[in-house]
């Protein structure tokens, strides 16, 4: 999968437009991807992630980056030696569509 196209709320992905935030899985996209608290990433936030268990996860944190991720969350894929890369979403679109890992999840917070 190819992100085509990121600005405030808005992402394409391999040609369909997604307008809420989503989960990219290599075989599928989870859309209207909600949180316990909208700019705070907590683990219940990501029990379908980590059932997958991947290699690498990029977490996007918003356009602005307001979306805060907790230290829970970072400890939990410490401990299952989950590679993560935190960072507004402008730079985890970077980072996902240049990392090559077939196993690799993106998690984005498209507005703020």
């Amino acid at each position: 999968m190819k992100i085509e196209k990121y600005d405030f709320g808005k992402m394409i992905l391999d040609g369909k437009s997604y307008e809420s935030d989503l989960i990219i899985f290599p075989e599928k996209v989870q859309s209207s991807w909600w949180r316990k608290e909208g700019h705070f990433l907590q683990i219940e936030d990501i029990s379908s992630i980590l059932t997958t268990n991947p290699k690498l996860v990029i977490v996007g944190s918003g356009y602005y980056g307001c979306m805060k991720i907790s230290p829970k969350v970072i400890e939990e894929f410490k401990k299952r030696n989950i590679e993560l890369v935190y960072t507004d979403s402008k730079n985890a679109v970077e980072e996902f569509n240049r990392r090559e890992e077939k196993d690799k999840v993106a998690a984005f917070h498209l507005t703020c």
